[in-house]
């Protein structure tokens, strides 16, 4: 016990050496440092301008813990891969003067698919290409607190509406086996009431479920009030709702998941941005289709797949985006599917364009240029 003690204590002191060395050596030449965020702890390594490792060890993970290493160091590069705490950590190392790359993780395989995988060696691995070339780690760009906080009552809707989802499932399956059927409804319709027309039994199995999905319905309902108020200081948000198919929530998730609209050079770039654009594969005169890559934002790329279905739906009103997504239908789910999709991409940059221009929406704009082009 005594020997675990001490040491425990030489290392401490050993870390307070490195780090007095290495705020000594912040001062005369740019240091890079890796950092593998962890729930409670964090591992970093600080290379000089040679490449050398100058110092490794861990911290808490805690803006305390933080500042015991970055305060009082010059300013340095810092890399760190993205993930739960990326956002505050990002935004507190910043704060103390240094350069922050967050490293996207899913497209760096020196990271991912590294056979010799640990805290210690992802942190070098981090600092490492963060000395190179910064564009190795395709970094990205966290949003702002505020941002950050009105996406995340979004979320927080999202994930009641997947469990709504679910329990409602659950109970229409439980009745089937009992030969008995909930009758069809919107989910905002199911509650205890619902259970009325069924069984003493199957009342007594799925009443407590019916009564929880009543409940979640209602806590659904104060975070749509909430994403109303929330609207209300994004005033772009009227610009994105002048398209049929795309309410508030569509339009607030949308601009809270981009936050800076002149980040794109141009509006194109949106649909790659979310993942709406087909993977590509080519290798010479082969050419497959393949699915769209699904990178970035899943609820976003979501929530423009349910507009593009309403401006595809029977009864939706003439415009060039519904012109252009029934000519892409043909026969078979699949190709539903694909033309869904191309209407959702094509839909993003529609939004992006409103947004960054401003202009009043015209669902017929093409159509009606296309005469006096020709002319």
């Amino acid at each position: 016990m005594k020997k675990h003690t001490m040491a425990k204590k030489s290392q401490r002191e050993k870390t307070k050496r490195d780090r007095k060395r290495v705020h000594q050596m912040a001062g005369k030449q740019r240091l890079t440092v890796g950092l593998d965020l962890g729930d409670r702890n964090s591992h970093y390594c600080i290379l000089d301008e040679a490449g050398e490792v100058v110092s490794e060890s861990s911290l808490s993970t805690t803006q305390t813990g933080l500042s015991s290493l970055f305060a009082k160091m010059a300013a340095s590069r810092v890399a760190l891969e993205v993930g739960t705490h990326s956002p505050w950590v990002s935004r507190h190392i910043s704060g103390l003067g240094h350069e922050v790359i967050v490293a996207n993780a899913h497209k760096v395989k020196l990271i991912t698919q590294s056979v010799k995988k640990n805290d210690r060696m992802d942190a070098r691995q981090l600092a490492r290409l963060a000395r190179v070339d910064p564009q190795l780690l395709s970094p990205i760009q966290h949003r702002g607190p505020e941002a950050q906080a009105d996406l995340g009552v979004i979320r927080a809707r999202a994930e009641l509406m997947e469990v709504r989802t679910s329990l409602i499932n659950s109970v229409r399956g439980l009745v089937k086996p009992m030969g008995e059927r909930l009758k069809k409804c919107d989910a905002d319709q199911v509650g205890e009431d619902l259970g009325q027309t069924l069984s003493e039994t199957a009342q007594r199995v799925i009443g407590p479920l019916l009564k929880s999905v009543e409940t979640i319905s209602e806590q659904i309902g104060i975070y749509d009030q909430l994403i109303e108020e929330i609207a209300q200081r994004y005033p772009a948000v009227e610009l994105l709702t002048q398209v049929y198919g795309v309410g508030t929530l569509i339009a607030l998730t949308f601009m809270l998941t981009i936050e800076d609209a002149e980040r794109f050079q141009s509006s194109r770039d949106v649909g790659a941005f979310l993942g709406l654009r087909p993977k590509q594969r080519d290798s010479g005169a082969s050419q497959p289709e393949l699915g769209i890559t699904k990178t970035g934002d899943r609820l976003v790329r979501s929530l423009l797949v349910q507009g593009a279905h309403c401006i595809l739906r029977k009864g939706a009103p003439d415009s060039d985006l519904r012109a252009w997504g029934l000519s892409k239908v043909g026969t078979g789910k699949r190709s539903k599917r694909r033309a869904i999709v191309g209407v959702a991409r094509k839909l993003a940059v529609l939004l992006h364009r409103l947004w960054v221009t401003g202009e009043v929406y015209d669902p017929l704009y093409n159509r009606k240029q296309a005469p006096r082009a020709a002319a």
